[in-house]
């Protein structure tokens, strides 16, 4: 169902060609840059928070992980993922499917700045075995995105 909520939401910008599905999971970037045939660090991961007890996205580079220090600068608040169980619920995505395309109403959505030395990345397209191929431009016009922000760390 999750799928299909962000398929439809990405037929609004007529970008449904660009879905892949895969048969082979592609819920880890490891496993989705093996299904994409791209590099890990072009997948754009997409990780769930409470800000203020309100569900908020962050897009991310496959290669970087949350700063702390970064995270509690910008959002004035201890970095809190949503626990596992609850993503579905209040972001409309099962974990491994999460992306910013046809989540609940009033999530905010954020784009890191690691995103942007990449001309093409692979978010998830709502299940565990999909991604869509997206411009920086055009994740910009179709995840309804807050702000570019800068909240990641290289991983080490």
């Amino acid at each position: 169902m999750s799928f299909i909520k962000a398929k439809e939401y990405i037929k609004k910008y007529g970008l449904e060609k660009n879905i892949m599905e895969f048969t082979v999971s592609s819920a880890t970037v490891e496993e989705a840059a093996k299904a994409v045939n791209c590099k890990e660090e072009e997948i754009a991961k997409t990780l769930s928070f409470l800000v203020e007890e309100k569900p908020i996205v962050i897009v991310i580079a496959g290669d970087k992980k949350i700063d702390n220090s970064k995270y509690k600068a910008e959002f004035h608040s201890k970095a809190k993922m949503i626990p596992l169980d609850n993503v579905e619920k209040l972001i409309g995505h099962e974990v491994g499917g999460v992306c910013p395309f046809g989540i609940k109403e009033n999530i905010q959505v954020y784009l890191d700045i690691s995103l942007k030395r990449f001309s093409i990345v692979y978010p998830a397209c709502g299940s565990s075995n999909s991604a869509i191929k997206l411009t920086i431009e055009e994740l910009e016009k179709i995840s309804n995105y807050k702000k570019w922000i800068d909240v990641c760390k290289d991983i080490s």
